[in-house]
Formats: C-alpha cells, structure tokens, sequence
C-alpha cells in the first residue's frame, strides 16, 4: 500500500479581470488548450474569486469532457486519447451517479476504512468524501486524484499497472492488494445486474477480490444497469450487503432486486 500526496503544476498567472461564471470558464478552457494545466489556487489568483468557486468551474469543465481533474489543479483532455472513454462513461447517466455517490457516502463515518472500487459511480462517492476523516484504499487513480487535496483523507493505492482507458491499475498485485485487507466498507460498481441476482462486468480484469475486501458490501448500479446482463459474471446480489440505485429504477425492477438484497433508492 503506498500513501500518495498531492501533486501541484505551477503556472505564474496574475490578471486584473473579473469575468462572469461563463466567460471564467471559457478563459480556464482556452488556457489550459494552450499551457495543458493549472493549479486551483493559481486560478482562484488569476481570476480573483475563491478556490471553491474555481472548484464548481472545474466541475462543470470536466462534467463536459473538456477538462480532467489532476492532484490539485486540473488540466485539458486534449490528446488524452483512450483516456477519452473514461471521460465519456463518466458524462452517462451523470445526475444518476451523483445522487448514488452522494448518499453512498452519506453512509460511511469519520474513522472508517473504505475501498473504493475504480469506475465513475464510485468517483462520484469519493467526490463526497472530501470532508470525511476517513482511510480510503483504491486501485482508480481517478478517485486519488479527487482525494488527494482532502486534509483528513489518508488514501492508499494498491499496486498494480496503469491502464489509461479506465485510468486505473490492473493485474494480479490488485488482487493480491485487497486480499491483505478488511476495511470497513467497500463501494463497487457493475455493468449490469440481472433481476435473478447476478452481478455482471464488462471488465475481464476486474478484481473478484474486492468484494471480501470488507465487512460491508455496497454496490452501486444506476437504474439503466438493473435488469441488464454484461460479459463477465462478477458476484451475486446474497453477497452483497446493500445495492443502492436513483429514483429511475422501475418499480418491477426493485420489486424483483429487494428479494435478494436490501436496496435504497437516491434521490
């Protein structure tokens, strides 16, 4: 397990303008297109507003695809390459994800261990365990870089090798990673689950490991992922302790799901 801090890209950047919401966006855009990235706190500097109200642009820059987050700064997608898909899984069913990472994290408290599972419903937990004192182990290099600037997060990656098209670590040290861990909670995703209890992924490499990762097995899946089959057979629903969906889920589909798991519904 290897702690990882911060990583800041120092761009010297001073302006008198103070455009609007649209226009700071649009400027954030055009300099990064030219310098490729930039520090939160340099452009809080720059454009004479608080690092919070740079935080919300960025936001919406990388919900758009045109940015990605980097350890406290953000720079452009352009020429990311594979990296794009990542950037595209992560703009479907948005609002969906965000409510399910929301509440997901409403669930854990201060001192816990987490794992996080790599995938873009799980960084959207992550995006809301900022302000948690908490231990958080992942193999998604996506969720370090949204935790690394948090004050009170310790986060541990586990090893692996990079794969840029999920932006995250793969291979048998992933496995062998969470194997040596008990955490407290671990929250993972799904391509899909079946209405007769199977938990499906598109993803061969995908770490059976994670689920006796820790005492308490949540799964996300957004509602066009119920009733659905995938690839890969991943675990079954009696494995888990909790799935949690959005308020799209169909009323026959939770109906068939809450016989074999408990299941909250976002909203």
């Amino acid at each position: 397990m290897h702690p990882l801090a911060a990583v800041c890209y120092p761009v010297n950047l001073v302006s008198n303008s103070s455009p609007t919401k649209h226009d700071r966006a649009t400027e954030i855009l055009s300099l990064l297109r030219k310098r490729t990235s930039a520090t939160i706190a340099e452009l809080a500097h720059r454009f004479h507003v608080s690092e919070m109200t740079i935080r919300r642009d960025i936001e919406r820059l990388c919900g758009t695809g045109q940015a990605i987050r980097i350890p406290g700064g953000v720079r452009a997608t352009r020429g990311l390459g594979p990296e794009r898909s990542f950037l595209d899984r992560l703009e479907r069913m948005s609002d969906a994800k965000a409510a399910i990472g929301r509440f997901a994290a409403s669930l854990a408290t201060d001192g816990d261990s987490l794992v996080i599972d790599s995938g873009t419903t799980t960084l959207h937990v992550a995006r809301s365990l900022r302000q948690r004192v908490s231990t958080v182990i992942t193999f998604s290099i996506a969720v370090l870089e949204e935790l690394a600037g948090a004050p009170d997060v310790r986060v541990e990656l586990t090893g692996g090798v990079y794969r840029i098209s999920s932006h995250d670590l793969v291979g048998p040290a992933v496995s062998d990673s969470l194997r040596t861990i008990r955490a407290d909670k671990v929250f993972f995703g799904a391509a899909a689950v079946s209405l007769d209890g199977v938990v499906m992924v598109n993803d061969p490499e995908a770490p059976r490991a994670l689920v006796g990762a820790a005492r308490q097995r949540i799964l996300l899946a957004d509602s066009s992922k119920l009733g659905q089959h995938a690839l890969y057979r991943f675990t079954t629903l009696n494995s888990c302790d909790l799935l949690i969906t959005d308020a799209g889920a169909k009323a026959s589909h939770l109906e068939a799901l809450r016989k074999q798991v408990a299941v909250r519904v976002a909203r």
